[in-house]
């Protein structure tokens, strides 16, 4: 980044990335902008992990998360390297987001926690972080309507054969495709009846 003065020592930034966009990554660079070293916590990691949540219900089901874990990790650690953010200043990890009793088990405490807000659901996190009495920084706070791509479009667009490959880094779309991902949401879809229920351990 050629930043060798920034503002924290060590920042946590969080998100489901289902999938992984081009705004997750300014996200994500605004996050490292800011810190020597950035923890990224992906949310949602496993089932066992989720609790559904009335501030965003449609963030536990199964249809919206059809990324495992590892493909999440190799996928913001393939954008992160292609933006030239060296290995050794990122740090990749699960995180139970709506779980705060377990953020210490992950994550450094000592940190600075990073959150967008754009709806309901950042406000609900940020008063997650606030009850553990942990030091947050608002990167951008902005009306839903103004928040830019959005996963679920993306999804979307995978879903009904429209182009998608443009709204994501393209070492992401590689990877989407070499995966077959578009493929696995439109049998998701297909079996909609099915899958579009809470995420929960089979």
């Amino acid at each position: 980044m050629g930043n060798t003065s920034f503002k924290y020592d060590i920042g946590v930034i969080h998100g489901r990335f289902q999938v992984f966009h081009n705004d997750h990554l300014k996200y994500l660079l605004s996050g490292k902008q800011l810190c020597r070293h950035m923890v990224v916590g992906i949310t949602n990691p496993d089932p066992s992990l989720v609790r559904q949540e009335t501030a965003d219900p449609n963030r536990s089901r199964l249809t919206t998360n059809p990324l495992t874990y590892y493909e999440r990790y190799i996928l913001i650690g393939s954008a992160m390297q292609e933006s030239n953010i060296s290995p050794h200043e990122l740090s990749i990890v699960p995180l139970p987001i709506n779980r705060p009793e377990l953020y210490r088990y992950y994550v450094p405490l000592d940190a600075v926690f990073f959150l967008s807000i754009y709806d309901d659901w950042g406000k609900k996190k940020l008063s997650y972080f606030e009850s553990m009495g942990l030091k947050t920084h608002i990167i951008r706070k902005v009306p839903f309507e103004e928040k830019g791509i959005s996963a679920s479009d993306v999804r979307n667009y995978m879903i009904n054969s429209q182009p998608w490959e443009h709204l994501l880094p393209k070492s992401v779309a590689r990877l989407m495709k070499k995966w077959q991902i578009p493929d696995r949401l439109k049998k998701l879809n297909q079996n909609r009846s099915h899958s579009d229920k809470p995420f929960q351990l089979r």
